[in-house]
């Protein structure tokens, strides 16, 4: 047997059952006694909602990764990467256009293969528990912008990488990841203003006691407020957040509106107070750089595999080419990319726990950030406790109730 195949099939079984069994492991830890921390809090019977949401989205989950399994293998085995390269050489045009056309049929499948997965969750699991909004007018203008947004950043980004590698040869991994660099950049300066209006709308926040206490806070803390803004999230979800996006003049903290609606002005100067934290701790460069790295990285080993006729071997590929060699080395790259999520999510929970300190240590009003934490925990049907693998491998925030036992060991 081909070993990059025996290698390839070891990976798609292996990250199936690791997620199989940590899914199981994290139901199991589900304790149907409430936390005396929630005592008060937490109506028991919405306690027992969220154990249920929990369980429901679980078994979705494992069923939807399960059928992905047993099609994707088969597709593999019987060479079904080479039909879909047949297909798109036989329009008989050079390698880019070639590769676009590849890139395009598979990306196809799967984008459609997800249409029904991403509407039974909105419209039948959400909606069962309270949290849809979303409209049949609303899913599918969402489904045709994410696709055109592909089609205008993906793209073009995929014939630069094709094209670097083609014309560069072994520096091309270099090329790339500058180019790729500088476009991440790019959009990330770019997305507050440009991208993210196509699917929500972003409306200063009115004057008035909550408006004033944010400006008060950040002006304390030397913060200068480039845009101070509500979201439209009730027009999909009840669900509730904020985050803080950009640089610069694009810089936006952002409220949902479902937040604001459901907390007094401590509690959300406090999220705020939060969100203030990681950029003034410096959490998001710190996150770009070693995002930017690690992509460094992933280029790196890409050039190593490039046009690997073995490799090729295993996918039954009667060709080779570089656009292949792009989604062929992505099934190597899972382990990789999985240590690196590891190492990822323990970084973000640190800094996560840092920004709730900056909060606790600047705003001065612990019991209002619990209070913000439990409301949001209760509203989004949270999963108070987590197993700790789960945790480990996935989370990228530290479960509630240890971050509330954080705040109050500050406080």
């Amino acid at each position: 047997m081909n070993i990059y195949l025996l290698i390839i099939l070891l990976i798609l079984l292996g990250n199936f059952l690791l997620d199989f069994i940590v899914e199981i492991l994290n139901v199991k830890h589900i304790s149907t006694q409430l936390p005396v921390e929630f005592d008060g809090h937490y109506p028991q019977e919405k306690y027992q909602k969220s154990q249920e949401y929990l369980k429901e989205n679980t078994r979705f989950g494992l069923i939807v990764s399960s059928i992905d399994i047993i099609l994707l293998i088969p597709f593999v085995l019987l060479g079904g990467f080479n039909y879909v390269d047949v297909f798109a050489r036989s329009f008989g045009h050079g390698q880019i256009i070639t590769g676009l056309i590849f890139a395009c049929l598979l990306m196809g499948i799967i984008e459609i293969a997800k249409i029904p997965v991403s509407l039974y969750h909105t419209f039948v699991i959400e909606e069962k528990y309270g949290f849809n909004r979303t409209t049949a007018k609303t899913f599918i203008t969402d489904l045709l912008k994410k696709w055109l947004l592909t089609a205008l950043i993906g793209a073009p980004i995929f014939v630069l990488v094709l094209l670097f590698f083609e014309k560069t040869g072994s520096l091309g991994w270099v090329y790339c990841w500058a180019s790729i660099t500088v476009v991440s950049l790019f959009l990330v300066f770019i997305a507050p203003a440009v991208i993210m209006p196509l699917f929500n709308k972003f409306i200063p926040l009115e004057d008035g006691e909550l408006k004033t206490s944010i400006e008060n806070f950040a002006k304390a803390q030397n913060f200068k407020l480039s845009g101070l803004f509500k979201m439209d999230a009730s027009k999909r979800s009840t669900k509730s957040n904020a985050f803080f996006t950009g640089f610069g003049k694009y810089r936006r903290i952002v409220l949902f509106d479902t937040l604001i609606q459901k907390h007094t002005v401590d509690e959300l100067v406090s999220v705020l107070a939060h969100e203030i934290g990681h950029y003034k701790m410096k959490h998001i460069i710190k996150s770009l750089t070693i995002s930017i790295l690690a992509n460094g990285f992933m280029f790196y080993i890409l050039s190593l595999f490039m046009n690997n006729s073995l490799l090729f071997g295993a996918f039954k590929m009667g060709h080779v080419s570089i656009y292949a060699s792009l989604f062929f080395f992505g099934f190597l790259f899972t382990p990789i990319n999985l240590i690196l999520s590891i190492a990822g999510n323990v970084l973000s929970r640190k800094h996560e726990f840092e920004a709730d300190a900056f909060a606790v240590n600047t705003y001065k009003k612990p019991e209002s950030m619990i209070m913000a934490l439990k409301k949001l925990s209760v509203d989004n049907l949270s999963n108070l406790t987590p197993h700790p693998l789960k945790v480990f491998l996935e989370y990228s925030h530290p479960p509630i109730l240890a971050r509330i036992e954080t705040i109050r060991k500050l406080a």
